[in-house]
């Protein structure tokens, strides 16, 4: 028999009756019900019951030395296969129908007492969490989702291989890029005062690979950006469904990421419907139906401007300015006490209030600012967001940019709150047509919106003749439940075009060949036109477990702080060190 098992301990089975096993895993948890001593012994496969009789005094040792094991020990246990018999099946236990009599045990790894439960979720904090990683990851769901990991990057690998893309793998060690964060930066030892950015991206690799005709290329990339954690967002590092493509349009790689994620999300997405195909949405459309570019279409529920209703109007507070409304049908039994949360929900956004109103029978509005409205401001406002009796009426007004950020999420939370909202479901989307280029609020400046490395609509000639911030770019995002998958882009492939565009933002021209001066000289070597997106994997594998926090999803995170409790990065470095690489350490008052 093998040194430490003949079974996993989510193998056993009823047709093992009266079979002799040796099983090892950790000491999951142990229960003393007359004497009689369960034990149940976990591994990476699943869990099985152990039993021992008192029946013996070498039984009863061997019960008190299990029961005296602290919980996580690693065991080699030797024993016979009997059945439960009927009452005592577990049907939510694979190994349910079976226990392991228990002849002898061996400690192979002691373990001190554990800081947290493991057998159950009793409410650890985060960094508890995060310093004891290694335990945490022994939790069911922990175990769960990094598997569900596992998989899906296995099925993303055979995906894109049978589409005829091929994996390649581009430089960690790379030059610094504009790709809208702060780089990680090594020094170099070799070359004083130099330095090596991590990749943000696989950006320029990618585009080059192109050029050098390999047509078709993914890989599962790390990247690497130096900035903050949100819940959908892990500082530091996270990986991405990297790709490009030789002569394509831009529905050319929606064509494969549609396939690909469809058949990802029906596969692993637990019987959840996914939509197909992913509908196309501008972006200047998205931010006005949905407040948002990046909707959540888990509700029909959309914005109205309604801002030429009550353009000129007595009403000061609307009167020329930007205003938009949210109809929520079907509110006829809310209380006023829903009114009252909405109100402070948005007023948690950052609003000063939610203007709202009540349509009733014959169109007649009772709310708060009802006594506002002219009759003309009323039958304007029905007619434009098509109200019925029973619907209620939530405004928003000012700047536009500012009604979007308050009107987007009191949209998707009025819908949970009023039963209009899918549950388990995925609904995709596209995000296209984004300007090339926005103003900076604080300096003024134009700059690059996306990804500056896109194509712009209407090419050379678009950036001659056009405002700047009227040109759209072939960029575009896709979006799942509210959740931003990816950006993506149709390549700039023409050195004169790039040069244009990156004056535009104010970089001269010897600005782009300093920074981009490989990718120009690839350009003049006949470079085909090229495109390509990269959705995360985090993103990917947190919708599909259902956690609302990306760390959840991924092995060894760093904490909200950018810190690595477990292993203690980042951490101080010795003089020596510092000399090597030609460094010194300035201190914050210097």
């Amino acid at each position: 028999m093998h040194r430490y098992r003949s079974h996993t301990c989510g193998e056993l089975r009823s047709s093992d009756i009266d079979t002799d096993v040796r099983l090892s895993g950790w000491l999951h948890n142990r229960r003393n019900l007359g004497g009689i001593l369960f034990v149940d012994l976990r591994d990476h496969h699943g869990i099985t019951q152990l039993v021992v009789h008192p029946e013996t005094e070498a039984a009863q040792a061997l019960g008190e030395r299990l029961g005296s094991l602290a919980k996580e020990t690693v065991l080699r246990v030797d024993g016979r296969v009997v059945s439960r018999g009927g009452e005592n099946v577990n049907p939510e236990l694979p190994t349910g129908e079976i226990d392991v009599e228990v002849r002898e045990i061996e400690v192979l790894g002691g373990a001190e007492q554990i800081p947290f439960t493991i057998n159950a979720d009793d409410g650890v904090n985060e960094e508890r969490r995060l310093e004891y990683r290694f335990l945490d990851l022994r939790r069911e769901r922990m175990h769960r989702n990094i598997m569900l990991r596992s998989s899906v990057i296995s099925a993303i690998r055979s995906k894109m291989t049978g589409l005829g893309f091929t994996e390649l793998a581009t430089p960690i060690l790379s030059a610094t890029s504009p790709e809208g964060a702060r780089d990680f930066l090594v020094p170099s030892r070799l070359h004083p005062g130099t330095f090596y950015a991590l990749p943000q991206a696989p950006q320029q690799f990618k585009q080059l690979l192109m050029i050098a005709g390999f047509d078709r290329y993914f890989q599962i990339a790390p990247c690497f950006r130096d900035e903050d954690a949100r819940a959908d967002r892990s500082p530091g590092e996270f990986y991405q469904l990297d790709m490009e493509m030789s002569f394509v349009e831009q529905e050319d790689v929606f064509g494969v990421i549609e396939r690909v994620m469809t058949e990802l999300f029906e596969e692993f997405g637990d019987g959840r419907h996914v939509t197909s195909p992913f509908p196309r949405i501008p972006f200047r459309e998205a931010m006005l139906r949905y407040g948002s570019d990046k909707p959540d279409l888990r509700t029909s529920l959309e914005l109205v401007d309604v801002s030429e209703v009550f353009a000129g109007s007595g009403f000061r507070a609307f009167a020329d300015r930007h205003v938009r409304a949210l109809a929520v049908p079907d509110t006829a039994g809310q209380p006023r006490r829903f009114f009252d949360e909405m109100g402070d929900f948005a007023t948690g956004l950052g609003a000063k209030g939610l203007a709202w109103v009540r349509v009733g029978e014959g169109g007649t509005l009772t709310g708060p600012i009802a006594k506002f409205l002219s009759e003309e401001n009323v039958k304007a406002l029905l007619d434009a967001v098509r109200a019925e009796p029973g619907t209620a009426i939530f405004f928003g007004a000012g700047e536009f940019d500012e009604v979007s950020r308050i009107m987007g999420p009191v949209r998707v939370e009025a819908a949970r709150r009023t039963g209009h909202f899918e549950e388990n479901v995925f609904r995709f989307c596209w995000i296209v047509d984004f300007p090339m280029f926005e103003r900076n609020e604080d300096t003024g400046a134009i700059e690059f919106s996306h990804n500056p490395f896109s194509m712009p609509q209407g090419g050379l000639a678009a950036l001659e003749e056009k405002d700047p911030l009227d040109v759209l770019a072939w960029q575009y995002d896709i979006v799942c439940n509210g959740v931003e998958l990816s950006s993506g882009a149709i390549r700039n492939h023409e050195p004169d075009i790039m040069y244009r565009a990156f004056e535009i933002a104010g970089y001269s021209r010897e600005d782009v060949e300093r920074e981009f001066g490989g990718m120009l000289r690839a350009f003049r070597f006949g470079a085909p036109p090229h495109g390509g997106i990269a959705p995360g994997i985090d993103r990917i594998v947190m919708l599909l477990a259902d956690e609302p926090n990306i760390r959840e999803t991924i092995a060894f995170p760093l904490n909200g702080n950018a810190q690595d409790l477990l292993m203690g990065a980042p951490s101080a470095v010795e003089e020596a060190r510092l000399r090597e690489l030609h460094l010194a350490i300035r201190k914050k008052d210097q």
